[in-house]
């Protein structure tokens, strides 16, 4: 809070956290407010009726926008398409070699993957409003615990005088024109305010929906079970704090070097390795994989499937199942150790240190060098990868012991934590750097 203080009494960073502030509180905005065609208090009938049992993906979904996905807003696709649209990017530019290309050319290169992020963005926009315009047309977004025969529950009702076609494409061209809105605030927060403006979305997201939850618990739990959540919840996070501060320093000699009259090098550094390199990617991708069985049976004959339906809806729909939570915390470590691998190539690190005359003390550089990053890198790797299961899977728990099924948007475990933790660290070191910045500056002045 001292970082926070003390950047509220400097003029420039004060005018940069309340542009933040603002724009955020447009995004909140834009969260709440329908899409033209939506019966607002019908949303909220099928909301109360299925108490937000929802699926899988569409719960991940729901938490990252803020409860707006499930109310079909403006804002209801949130920041989710830029999120796959960059990590789609991130592993094309492992196979494709334009994209490695780009990658080197410095912040040029930089500047074209990011025009190619946006327009990725806007596509899978118009496919995911498409889907979930469908999934709410026939019910299947809340479960199809809402009749759309009865008047009271249909959520996009028909309009006299306005064909459905219409209204279902002015639906999905909004949801679609919201999505890069978001795109356009992030970048703004980005370059005018304070953080990551992406990260600051999906923080604010994740924040909205944590009094709602939490009174919930403690409406149907108990006021003791809630305090002793909480006091779990303050557990969690300083573990979670802990890990992601935690890293392996590789120690870095640099050669001298002289370059005309001068002497350059004969410095010592150190490549960071992180005990979660791979953020929460992996969570994201098991999310994802856990839900396919259930959206691959809606395309079929659901009387044909009848045993397959039963059997996936308990063991790869019921996060209370242990044979859910087994193949739910494999997944994670799987997907880590497949990330980690694309995101750090340690040959390409080796041969960068051995162009600038760089070498970890004891090995010698090239090949030596990189198969000793990628020891380090594979041992840091297996901490990390239990890290994000077990945080992962703590929700699944809690929904064991509250013994309440309706608690799949649980927000203080998994997901949710690893991103507000993590976004949290990084905004305050920023405001920490930039008043580092200003008071050097005035000092030497």
């Amino acid at each position: 809070m001292s970082a926070f203080s003390s950047a509220l009494r400097t003029p420039d960073l004060r005018k940069k956290l309340l542009f933040t502030v603002a724009i955020v509180a447009i995004y909140r905005l834009g969260a709440t407010l329908p899409s033209p065609g939506v019966s607002y208090a019908n949303v909220q009938a099928c909301l109360k009726l299925t108490e937000s049992d929802t699926n899988g993906v569409l719960n991940l979904l729901n938490l990252f926008s803020g409860g707006a996905l499930l109310q079909l807003s403006v804002f209801a696709l949130g920041i989710m398409p830029y999120i796959t649209a960059s990590i789609i990017l991130q592993l094309l530019t492992v196979v494709i070699p334009r994209l490695e290309q780009l990658r080197k050319e410095g912040q040029s290169g930089q500047a074209k993957i990011t025009q190619y992020t946006r327009y990725l963005t806007l596509g899978l926009a118009v496919l995911q409003a498409s889907a979930f315009v469908a999934l709410a047309r026939t019910g299947q977004l809340f479960n199809n615990m809402c009749d759309q025969d009865d008047p009271t529950y249909q959520i996009i009702p028909e309009s006299t005088g306005i064909p459905m076609w219409l209204t279902l494409t002015i639906l999905v061209m909004t949801m679609t024109a919201g999505t890069g809105v978001v795109m356009w605030l992030g970048e703004l927060i980005t370059d005018r305010g304070v953080g990551n403006g992406m990260s600051v979305l999906i923080f604010t997201s994740i924040a909205a929906r944590l009094p709602g939850e939490g009174w919930s618990i403690k409406e149907s739990s108990g006021t003791g079970k809630f305090f002793l959540v909480i006091g779990l919840v303050l557990v969690i996070i300083a573990l979670v704090v802990f890990i992601e501060q935690a890293q392996r320093r590789i120690p870095v000699q640099y050669a001298k070097r002289m370059i005309g009259r001068r002497m350059y090098g004969g410095t010592s550094t150190y490549i960071p390795l992180k005990v979660n390199q791979a953020g929460v990617v992996p969570v994201i991708f098991a999310s994802s994989l856990l839900y396919l069985p259930q959206l691959y049976l809606q395309f079929f004959d659901q009387n044909n499937l009848k045993d397959y339906q039963i059997w996936i809806q308990r063991y790869l729909a019921d996060a209370t199942s242990p044979f859910y939570i087994g193949v739910y915390f494999l997944l994670i470590i799987f997907f880590t150790y497949f990330y980690v691998s694309i995101t750090f190539n340690p040959t390409e690190v080796a041969e960068n240190m051995k162009k600038y005359g760089g070498f970890v003390p004891g090995i010698r550089p090239g090949k030596p060098t990189a198969d000793y990053l990628d020891f380090i890198l594979s041992r840091i790797t297996l901490p990390g990868a239990l890290y994000l299961g077990l945080i992962s899977v703590l929700p699944n728990f809690f929904f064991i012991w509250l013994n309440q099924q309706q608690y799949q948007n649980f927000p203080f475990g998994g997901t949710a934590v690893l991103i507000m933790v993590g976004v949290g660290l990084e905004t305050v070191k920023q405001i920490e750097s930039q008043l580092m910045q200003r008071n050097y500056e005035g000092f030497l002045r």
